[in-house]
């Protein structure tokens, strides 16, 4: 997925969380041969070129693409795993690991535990008792430097933005690069559907705030390209940069 994955377990690592962590890294694994645009020979770019593919596959694909048109319906067409006419439901899918691995987890008897993948993270109960977790969101025009720290138990937390790669959310409008907004960071409790959410409410970028205010369970923060702040009344979190109200 061309990320890097990391684990933070509060709970006491058992032989059981031991071994579903084991189990959760082979996984991402496969779900990067499945899905991976990088791989030529990966499921997905092999679909994307016409070409058939194992059925064993087809559960695993027909979930993602389920759950693909769903986020489409539910945006508007403002999500889509065809950008630019490409095969591409790299925004669906990294939510989607990360999620199910954090589910292994918390099967496994691990109920206090933070997954990230690249930046979108899926958090379960504390950081340690008493104490929620708090994550950091980045300034994407300001190496170094937070723009806000979200704060919460069991919270999901997506962003996208142009910070490590560039203009590379499309606006699946127009298949041009999406410019409105420097960083969109999305709150909610299940990552799946925010990390979804949140490309296309970057994609969105002046309608974005308004489009998220309307929508249950989420609030977002977001930076524009002219480098003001807002966020959604009910953000979780601390804005350290200068916000608009």
């Amino acid at each position: 997925m061309g990320t890097v994955f990391s684990f933070d377990l509060r709970d006491p690592v058992t032989p059981p969380v031991r071994r579903a962590l084991r189990e959760a890294v082979a996984w991402l694994h496969h779900v990067d041969e499945v899905f991976s645009t990088y791989r030529p020979n990966s499921v997905i770019s092999r679909l994307g070129r016409g070409e058939p593919v194992p059925e064993r596959y087809g559960p695993e694909v027909t979930e993602v693409f389920a759950l693909c048109a769903e986020a489409t319906r539910a945006t508007g067409g403002w999500f889509s795993h065809t950008p630019g006419g490409r095969l591409d439901p790299s925004g669906m899918v990294k939510g989607w690991a990360v999620e199910r691995v954090s589910q292994m987890l918390d099967a496994a008897g691990a109920h206090n535990t933070c997954v990230n993948g690249g930046g979108d993270l899926q958090s379960r109960g504390e950081a340690a008792p008493g104490t929620p977790w708090r994550i950091g969101i980045a300034h994407p025009a300001r190496p170094g430097e937070p723009a806000a720290v979200v704060t919460g138990h069991d919270l999901a937390v997506a962003t996208s933005g142009t910070a490590e790669r560039g203009a590379h959310v499309l606006d699946p409008h127009t298949g041009r690069p999406a410019t409105g907004l420097l960083s969109l960071t999305l709150t909610g409790r299940h990552l799946t559907r925010t990390d979804a959410y949140a490309t296309a409410a970057f994609a969105m970028g002046g309608g974005a705030r308004a489009w998220v205010e309307a929508l249950d369970g989420h609030e977002a923060l977001g930076i524009t390209a002219a480098g003001e702040v807002w966020r959604t009344p009910g953000f979780p979190g601390t804005v350290l940069a200068g916000a608009a109200p």
